[in-house]
């Protein structure tokens, strides 16, 4: 009688395994038709090839502070790589302390974007590159010949810009200064055990997390935010269904398209949990009320307190690592008598 039952709560428990393992199956069938694991390196242009050298100089641009009319402000002050590429602030402090309208966007995974910017007026990692140097509220640099100028009177620059682009006649041009950030950029790739589940590791997520991804998909989100990045494919108005209360017209200001009011890039919620405050404004700090106000502003529905717990444990299977070598504070060559000296105005 004992052996009988032990051998039926054996049958049980191998009937719950195998259900669970179909259940897993069929959950990650499904995740496989919206999202994609995140290769090792972000594609590069044909006109601007990865190499080491290329990558090794671009980073000594993102963390130079002297690409900046002050000598403090570098791509990395805003888009710091110690916090998953942002500021956590809602807007960033430029030059003079001056703010831009606009939350600083993770520059992590930014290649696999459609477009950059929240407005999407930059159409590759290359021309967003060369929007905050000169920009009065960022780092404020007068003119790209400015720029230019500076890091000519900077021996080991120009040593290196020979080396990363032996053919250009003139090394050291704005464009070839964006070339190597954005070399650099392509790197930043942050797998996470989402990306092993993806991979066919049904035991990468928890079962909370299991069942925060089924309620993702079933509740409309991965409409938006689907493909390799968990978003950043498309553009989408913000308050499809109910207002989102904002003064900001978002690709309307570029555009001027009636169509086109409040209507922004769909973020990256990969390391979502980590890339707070949210939205274009930065006015949300707390992930769960921001998948709430995301669900009544975009799917007209009301997630319940447990259903945003499990979506926030899934988008918390998104946090992924940062590259080592990115993380290095590089040694960034000297500066001489003849370099320009920070200033104000």
């Amino acid at each position: 009688m004992v052996k009988k039952k032990v051998a039926i709560g054996t049958l049980s428990i191998m009937l719950l395994g195998s259900s669970s393992f179909a259940n897993d199956m069929e959950l990650l069938k499904k995740a496989k038709t919206y999202f994609k694991p995140l290769p090792k390196e972000i594609p590069a242009p044909k006109d601007n090839p990865t190499t080491k050298e290329k990558v090794e100089l671009g980073k000594k641009l993102y963390y130079d502070p002297r690409l900046s009319l002050s000598g403090v402000i570098s791509c990395n002050t805003c888009h710091n790589l110690a916090s998953f590429g942002v500021d956590n602030v809602p807007t960033a402090l430029g030059h003079k302390f001056l703010t831009g309208g606009r939350n600083s966007p993770t520059v992590l995974n930014a290649g696999f974007h459609i477009a950059q910017f929240w407005d999407g007026r930059a159409k590759t990692l290359e021309e967003q590159a060369k929007g905050p140097i000169l920009a009065h509220v960022e780092m404020a640099m007068p003119n790209p010949d400015f720029v230019v100028l500076k890091l000519k009177t900077i021996p080991g620059y120009v040593k290196e810009f020979k080396k990363v682009f032996p053919n250009s006649p003139d090394p050291i041009t704005y464009d070839n200064v964006a070339k190597a950030i954005a070399a650099f950029e392509r790197t930043l790739t942050t797998p996470s055990r989402f990306d092993k589940f993806l991979k066919g590791d049904t035991n990468a997520l928890t079962k909370k997390e299991k069942e925060g991804l089924k309620l993702f998909i079933d509740k409309g989100c991965a409409g938006c935010h689907n493909g390799v990045a968990v978003g950043g494919g498309m553009f989408a108005k913000f308050g499809i269904v109910k207002p989102y209360p904002t003064a900001d017209l978002g690709k309307y200001k570029i555009t001027k398209k009636e169509q086109d009011k409040f209507v922004f890039k769909v973020p990256s919620l990969r390391n979502i949990a980590m890339t707070y405050p949210y939205f274009h404004d930065g006015q949300v700090w707390d992930l769960k009320k921001a998948v709430k106000i995301m669900g009544e502003t975009q799917l007209g529905i009301k997630l319940t307190d447990d259903e945003a717990d499990k979506i926030v444990a899934f988008l918390k299977s998104l946090t992924g690592k940062i590259p080592e070598d990115a993380l290095k504070l590089p040694v960034l060559p000297p500066s001489t008598p003849e370099t320009p000296k920070p200033r104000a105005n």
